[in-house]
């Protein structure tokens, strides 16, 4: 690994990233892309086509394409080969998610049961789970899903009340309680089942066969979207499960949940990626066929900004989803070396990203709600009809800000964990944020600016982590303990955290790409500037938000001065940035980045 590389979760706060250290997709060997090829084909073929059959929940329908895709290894892409997967890092199922990602409900089906269907056992079970469940798994002939959401369980997950008690034999826990919003629920085979022994504080983990009897479930769920995926309330009635299959240790349940959805949230957002470059797709083409005015729709101005800033925004998140995803393998690798133990150093390198993880799925999610609704603007009327593209991925979108913690709870999260990890010393956040209070006393640096590539936007990046520096110190100071009731404040803050994140990545790519003289450097920095400028307003207004919150007298306003300082940069026409790229958009008649 590379000294330059950050291999802290969080680092990039206060640490500058040089462009060498970071991995983009256009780096993906052709192995990957092939893996990524067959993905798309099999959406092509197999699931793009039977789409209403699928929103319909045709019998038998998605565990047929389950089973399909089982056959051509996408279900253990990531799985090790010694239990019949393909044994890839990270980044490739990432990749995967990505490629799957527009195919809708199957993508929801495919992703619930690669991920927290079956992690949990690859990377908590004993090796006989392992041996037994997992190449079953591998292969789709046995079909996963898991329980952990309950009526009064939803955020505040380890509140359930689903109970487990051993019978008197000491042979089997006897498992009670109702589970909902279970994902796959109607098909899976094995079920991840969260409950509480006795009077333990904390969840406790156990693989539950549909077989084991004492279970029924309610008819699938009326849902807004994702119509296609099975979601059912699931209730366990004196379910009786073997000891040996208590998942982990007693009351490490919760862990395994978080470190799970760790890896869930991540691999939501390289979804969103997928389905969002499909709306693009569907949009271009649409507005370079559709005419009024005697003109295409897409000669006008208006259109093309939202073309440009469909593309600038995907082409923006997926830079960061990769980057992290890239840290998540270097982690993983370092913690090998170190002798650890292959599933421990899973589950460790993601937990040591899971600020990123969590700013990932937050963005993605936004950025494709932004997407799928300037997709059914596009459209215009057609957009609100069934019988058009939008309105499925429209619908489908919505719970992408649900899914895997909630948005609000993923921003908290960001925030929640920067600070804890300051405070066990992982991360030095309040020696550069005393260091940045005392800038503000001193006289700005009018040095003469670099000339080497993106050395102004990356300077631009620094002070906005000044910004955020600046704002979290003083609210720490002063706030103290009750900073964790003020969630406005919080939310604030994470804002400026997450654009600094994603706007530091899409700068990082385009500076690579200028670097490897591809193709795609223009665009690519014409891109990040667009980011990056929509992301200095964002930032600034977050950061006034939060000052006048908690802020007070000559205190407050030397925190604006030193706001607006860092938050200052030299004028970019960013209508012609947007023009050139929705020009390269309309004249390809699709994504092309």
């Amino acid at each position: 690994m590379s000294e330059n590389k950050a291999i802290k979760g969080g680092e990039f706060v206060i640490r500058e990233t040089p462009y060498t250290a970071v991995f983009i997709p256009e780096e993906f060997d052709e192995e990957a892309k092939m893996i990524r090829q067959t993905c798309l084909d099999f959406l092509d073929t197999e699931v793009l086509n039977k789409l209403d059959r699928i929103d319909a929940q045709e019998e038998g329908l998605m565990p047929s394409l389950m089973d399909k895709a089982g056959e051509l290894g996408m279900l253990g892409v990531s799985i090790p080969e010694e239990y019949g997967g393909f044994g890839k890092n990270f980044n490739t199922s990432m990749l995967v998610a990505d490629a799957v990602g527009g195919g809708f409900s199957f993508a929801v089906a495919l992703s619930a049961h690669t991920g927290i269907g079956t992690l949990p056992i690859l990377y908590y079970g004993n090796d006989a789970q392992k041996a037994k469940y997992v190449p079953k798994l591998a292969t789709g002939e046995w079909k996963a899903s898991y329980c952990l959401t309950e009526p009064n369980a939803g955020s505040d997950a380890n509140s359930g009340r689903t109970s487990a008690k051993l019978n008197a034999e000491g042979t089997h826990y006897l498992i009670n309680g109702q589970k909902m919003w279970i994902t796959n629920g109607g098909f899976a085979d094995i079920f991840i089942v969260f409950a509480k022994i006795d009077d333990d504080k904390n969840l406790t983990a156990f693989i539950v066969e549909k077989d084991f009897g004492g279970i029924t479930m309610n008819p699938e769920e009326h849902k807004l979207g994702i119509k296609g995926s099975s979601t059912r309330q699931i209730f366990f009635n004196d379910c009786a499960v073997p000891v040996e299959n208590m998942l982990s240790d007693r009351e490490n349940g919760f862990k395994i949940a978080v470190n799970i959805l760790n890896i869930g949230r991540i691999k939501l957002g390289a979804a969103t990626i997928g389905s969002a470059r499909m709306v693009i797709n569907h949009a271009v083409q649409y507005a370079n066929e559709r005419v009024q005015f005697n003109l295409p729709i897409s000669k006008f101005g208006a259109i093309r900004y939202k073309l440009a800033e469909m593309a600038t925004r995907l082409f923006a998140v997926e830079s960061a989803s990769y980057r992290a995803g890239q840290n998540i393998d270097d982690a993983y690798d370092a913690l090998i070396a170190g002798g650890m133990d292959e599933a421990k150093a899973k589950l460790k390198s993601v937990e040591q990203f899971a600020i990123e993880c969590a700013i990932i799925k937050v963005w993605c999610s936004e950025m494709l709600d932004y997407v799928v609704d300037e997709g059914v603007q596009i459209y215009g009327g057609m957009g609100y009809s069934a019988d058009a593209p939008m309105e499925r991925a429209y619908r489908d979108s919505r719970i992408n800000r649900i899914f895997e913690g909630t948005n609000e709870v993923n921003r908290l999260l960001v925030v929640d964990m920067l600070l804890k990890r300051a405070m066990k010393g992982e991360l030095d956040l309040m020696g550069p944020a005393q260091a940045v209070a005392g800038e503000l006393l001193a006289i700005p640096d009018f040095g003469e600016e670099e000339d080497a590539p993106f050395a102004a936007e990356k300077k631009i990046v620094a002070n906005l982590k000044k910004a955020g520096l600046l704002i979290a110190g003083a609210a720490v100071q002063k706030l103290m303990m009750s900073l964790s009731k003020e969630e406005e404040i919080l939310m604030n803050i994470a804002d400026i955290i997450g654009y600094v994140y994603i706007t530091e990545s899409v700068l990082l790519r385009a500076e690579k790409l200028l670097h490897t003289g591809s193709d795609k450097a223009d665009y690519a920095k014409d891109m990040a500037k667009i980011y990056l400028y929509g992301a200095i307003d964002k930032i600034s207004a977050a950061g006034k938000e939060a000052l006048y919150s908690f802020g007070e007298g000559d205190e407050l306003n030397m925190m604006l001065v030193g706001l607006r300082r860092f938050t200052k940069a030299q004028p970019f026409n960013v209508k012609d940035a947007r023009q050139r790229i929705a020009k390269k958009l309309i004249d390809e008649n699709k994504y092309c980045f």
